[in-house]
C-alpha cells in the first residue's frame, strides 16, 4: 500500500450526519421474514457455540506455532498448493453509472477444528466507508490517525454492502453486527452468522448470500473515479478460525477484526470462482485466470475468472483502458507466467516500466524466495485523480502508481519503479506466505520492504532527488533505499514496537514506520548473519510457511536454526520487535596530547631535586631541537600543517564513548597520523567505555561503527571525530535529510 500527495477539494461536512442515518435506516430496518435479515442489536448475544474472538489487542506472536500448524509444511506433493478452507462462487453485476454491486455469493466453509462450530464471522469492510461513524473513519478523530493523502469524503460519495439473504443451504440464516476490538456501535464491518445446523468436525458447510453494495469514491484503496472501479474488499468474506497451536493461539479463537484505517486483511486460503458482469464496452482485469473470452448478451458483458490456492480476489473495470501491454515469463520451478499492465492513455509513459519492474520483480522475488507458483500477474495504473486506488495489493493483482509525462532517472521514474516493486512483493509476503496483516504488519509491509531494498541495492538503482535541470552544476544526492528507510525509521524516539498490531499505535507515523523501521532492523541484522545467510533463511521461511500463516515467532524460529545465532537474533527481536529500543551510541570526548614532562619533585640518589616550570620548557625546547636535528625532513605536531605528526614525546590518545539506548556490538576505530590504527570491540550493556593508548604518533580520527553496520542508530554525525575541524560527516549526512526529506512521505510511508 502507498500514500501519495494527491488531493481533492475542501472537506464538506454539511449533511453528513443526516446522511448517516438516511443510510443505516435503509440498511438495517427491522427483518424481513423472507429474506432473513436481523437487526442490528444494542449489544450482541454470546456466540452459539462459546468459541471466543482474538482480543482487541492482539499483536506479535511470541510462541512458535506447533509443526502441525495450517496442516503442516506444504510439501509440493498435494493435490492443491494450499489446504483450501473456503470456496467462494460469486456472480456480480456493476453499475458503472451509479457504481453499485449486485451479487450473489455461494460460500462453501470447511470447519478445521474438533468441535461442532455453529457460529461463523463475516467481513463487510465495504461498510467502513458508509459514514464517518465507523471504526475506519472515527480513528482520524480518537486516534489523530490520517490515510495517506487524506482525501476528503464529498456529498454523494460514501460507500456500504449490506447483505439481501443469508441462507445455510436453504434455512435463513439470522446475523447481528459485532464489535470485536470494541469499536462504535455504528461500526458495521463485521457481523456473526448463528448457524442453524452446527458444522460437525472437518466437515463443510453451504452458505448462500445476496448483498447489494454502493462503491464510495475512491478515498483509500477501493472504489471509483468516473468510469474507472477498483472493486476490492467487495465481498462477505469469512473469518479465519484458527485451531490451537497456530499464530500462538492456546484454544479454538475466530480471528474477525474490525476495519480499522490503518490494518489490512487476513483470510484463509481457498478458490475463488467469479462471474462479473459490466456493460459492453468496459474492460475488465481481475484476480487468476480468465475462462475464455467474456459472454456477450443485451450489451452486457459477463467475464469469468478463477484461481485457486488464493486468500482474496480483487478486480478492476473501465471504459476507457487503452490496449494492455503483455509480457510472458518463465523462471525455474514457476509456469509460464503471463504479466499484463492496463493503464489510462494518459499515463501510457507509465506502462513500460511497470512491466519491466513487475517481470524483474519475478525474477529477483522467485530467485531469492522461492518460485512464483501463479500463471498470471497482473498490474492496473489508475487514471488521473484516481491516485488513492493505486499502491494496493491483491493476489496476482496490483495497483501500481501513476506520473504525467514521465522521464527516466528522474524522482518519479524512481517512485513508479519503487511502487510496482513493493506491491508485487505484497504476493508474497501477503499472498503466498498469508501473514495476518491486522495484527502483525512487520511480516508483511515490514518484511515487502525490507526485500525491496535488498532488490534495489543488488541492482545498483538509487534515488536521485536532484531535478535533471540541476544536475549539470555537479549536484548529486543519490541514496540507496536503505538510505531513505533509515530516515523515515523513527530513529530518534520510537514510540512502537515493531510486532504491535496496526492500530494500536501512537500516531499514523508509528504505523508507517513499521515499513521502514522492520527494513533497517533487518538490514542491521543481515549485517551480523551476513548477506548469504539472512537471505537463506527467508528461503527456509518461504519454504516452511507458505500457504501457512506464519507468526512474527515462526520467523524468529526459522532464522535462530539458519542462522546457528541463538543470542543474537534473540536479542534483536527482544529489543526492536517485542518491544522498541532507541540506539544512540556516539564519541563523547576524543583527544590526543603529549605526554610532556611536568614540573615537580623527584627523589634523585637519595636527596629531593626539583624541576620548575623554566626547567620543564627548557628541557622540552632543548628535547625538540635536537629531534629535529636528527630527523630534518619530519612535519611535526607544533607545524599547522602537520600531517605526520611526530616528535621527541609520545602521544596518549583517549576515546571516550557513550551509550544512550540499546546495546549493541560496536568497532572503534582510531586512526594515527603515522599511519597506524587502532581497533576496538565494545561488545557488552555498559552505558560507557574509555580507551586510551600511548604511541609515538598523534591521533588524527575517532569513528565508531565504520562499516556503517548500525543503520538504526539515532545519529551518524557523532559517530567520528576528528582533531582538525572536518565538517564533510555533517555536511554529508545533512545534506541528505534536507534532500530526501521532502520526499521521504511519498516513497516511504505506507506503501
Amino acid at each position: 500500500m502507498v500514500f501519495t500527495p494527491m488531493r481533492r477539494g475542501a472537506l464538506v461536512f454539511g449533511g453528513l450526519l443526516l446522511a448517516a442515518v438516511c443510510i443505516q435506516a435503509a440498511l438495517y430496518a427491522p427483518a424481513d421474514p423472507d429474506t432473513g435479515q436481523a437487526p442490528p442489536p444494542q449489544a450482541a448475544s454470546p456466540s452459539l457455540d462459546g468459541i471466543a474472538l482474538a482480543a482487541p489487542n492482539a499483536a506479535a506472536v511470541t510462541t512458535p506455532s506447533a509443526a502441525s500448524a495450517w496442516g503442516g509444511p506444504r510439501t509440493g506433493s498435494e493435490a492443491t498448493l494450499s489446504d483450501r478452507v473456503v470456496n467462494y462462487e460469486i456472480n456480480v453485476t456493476l453499475d458503472p453509472v451509479k457504481h453499485t454491486l449486485n451479487g450473489t455469493e455461494k460460500l462453501t466453509w470447511r470447519n478445521r477444528s474438533a468441535v461442532p462450530v455453529r457460529s461463523v464471522y463475516l467481513h463487510l469492510y465495504l461498510n467502513a466507508f458508509e459514514s464517518s461513524n465507523s471504526t475506519f473513519y472515527s480513528e482520524r478523530k480518537t486516534r489523530n490517525f490520517s490515510f495517506r493523502s487524506d482525501v476528503p469524503v464529498e456529498d454523494g460519495e460514501w460507500g456500504h454492502i449490506a447483505l439481501t439473504s443469508t441462507k445455510q443451504g436453504d434455512t435463513v440464516v439470522p446475523w447481528q453486527f459485532v464489535h470485536p476490538d470494541g469499536g462504535p456501535e455504528t461500526d458495521h464491518t463485521v457481523v456473526r452468522l448463528d448457524l442453524p445446523q452446527a458444522v460437525p468436525p472437518g466437515q463443510s458447510t453451504l452458505l448462500n448470500i445476496g448483498f447489494k453494495a454502493q462503491l464510495p469514491r475512491v478515498v483509500a484503496r477501493t472504489g471509483y473515479f468516473g468510469s474507472f472501479h477498483l472493486v476490492g474488499q467487495w465481498f462477505p468474506k469469512m473469518a479465519v478460525l484458527e485451531l490451537p497451536g497456530e499464530r500462538g493461539a492456546t484454544a479454538l479463537r475466530w480471528n474477525a477484526h474490525e476495519m480499522h484505517l490503518h490494518s489490512e486483511f487476513y483470510a484463509d486460503y481457498g478458490n475463488f470462482d467469479v462471474k462479473m458482469t459490466v456493460p459492453q464496452g468496459y474492460t475488465v482485469a481481475a484476480t487468476g485466470e480468465e475462462q475464455g473470452p467474456p459472454v456477450v448478451k443485451d450489451g452486457q458483458a459477463t467475464y469469468h475468472y478463477v484461481q485457486g490456492d488464493v486468500h482474496d480476489f480483487a478486480w478492476m473495470a473501465d471504459n476507457r483502458t487503452a490496449k494492455p501491454l503483455e509480457a510472458t515469463w518463465t523462471g525455474p520451478g514457476s509456469p509460464s507466467v503471463k504479466v499484463k499492465v492496463l493503464f489510462p492513455p494518459e499515463y501510457e509513459s507509465n506502462a513500460a516500466p511497470v512491466l519491466k519492474a513487475t517481470t524483474d520483480s519475478l525474477d529477483y522475488f522467485s530467485k531469492t524466495l522461492g518460485a512464483y507458483p501463479y500463471k498470471t500477474i497482473t498490474a492496473v495504473i489508475p487514471p488521473f485523480n484516481a491516485g488513492e486506488a493505486g499502491g494496493m495489493e491483491y493476489p496476482t493483482f496490483f495497483t501500481a502508481s501513476s506520473y504525467s509525462n514521465l522521464k527516466p532517472d528522474t524522482l518519479q521514474s524512481y517512485g513508479l519503479n519503487f511502487v510496482t516493486i513493493h506491491e508485487f512483493g505484497h504476493g508474497y509476503f501477503y499472498g503466498i506466505l498469508g501473514s495476518n496483516e491486522f495484527e502483525e504488519p512487520m511480516l508483511d509491509e515490514g518484511f515487502n520492504e525490507y526485500w525491496n531494498a535488498r532488490m534495489l541495492r543488488e541492482r545498483g538503482q538509487k534515488m536521485q532527488p536532484i531535478p535533471r535541470a540541476l544536475r549539470p552544476l555537479g549536484l548529486d544526492l543519490r541514496a540507496s533505499h536503505f538510505d531513505i528507510a533509515r530516515l523515515a525509521s523513527g530513529r530518534s524516539d520510537p514510540a512502537d514496537a515493531l510486532g504491535h498490531n496496526s492500530w494500536d499505535r501512537l500516531s499514523s507515523g508509528g504505523y508507517s514506520s513499521v515499513y521502514s523501521r522492520t527494513a533497517t532492523v533487518m538490514r542491521d541484522l543481515e549485517e551480523r548473519l551476513t548477506s548469504p545467510v539472512m537471505e537463506k533463511a527467508f528461503k527456509a521461511y518461504y519454504a516452511a510457511w507458505k500457504y501457512r500463516h506464519p507468526s512474527i515467532a515462526d520467523f524468529q524460529q526459522v532464522l535462530i536454526e539458519v542462522s546457528g545465532k541463538k543470542d543474537v537474533v534473540n536479542a534483536v527481536f527482544a529489543q526492536q520487535v517485542y518491544a522498541t529500543s532507541k540506539v544512540d551510541d556516539r564519541i563523547e570526548k576524543f583527544s590526543s596530547e603529549e605526554e610532556l614532562p611536568q614540573p615537580g619533585t623527584a627523589e634523585v640518589k637519595g636527596q629531593w631535586v626539583e624541576a620548575t616550570q623554566d626547567t620543564v620548557d627548557k628541557q622540552i625546547s632543548d628535547a625538540r631541537k635536537a629531534w629535529r636535528k636528527a630527523n630534518p625532513d619530519a612535519k611535526t605536531g607544533d607545524k599547522p600543517d602537520a600531517k605526520d605528526v611526530a616528535g621527541p614525546y609520545p602521544y596518549r590518545t583517549s576515546v571516550t564513548l557513550r551509550r544512550r539506548g540499546a546495546d549493541v556490538p560496536q568497532v572503534l576505530v582510531v586512526k594515527f597520523a603515522d599511519g597506524t590504527s587502532e581497533t576496538v570491540q565494545w561488545n557488552d550493556a555498559d552505558n560507557w567505555k574509555r580507551y586510551s593508548w600511548v604511541k609515538p604518533a598523534k591521533a588524527v580520527s575517532a569513528e565508531l561503527d565504520p562499516q556503517r553496520a548500525h543503520f538504526l542508530d539515532a545519529s551518524k554525525v557523532d559517530d567520528a571525530r576528528t582533531l582538525k575541524t572536518d565538517r564533510s560527516a555533517s555536511q554529508r549526512w545533512g545534506s541528505q535529510l534536507a534532500a530526501l526529506f521532502q520526499v521521504l512521505f511519498s516513497l516511504i510511508a505506507t506503501v
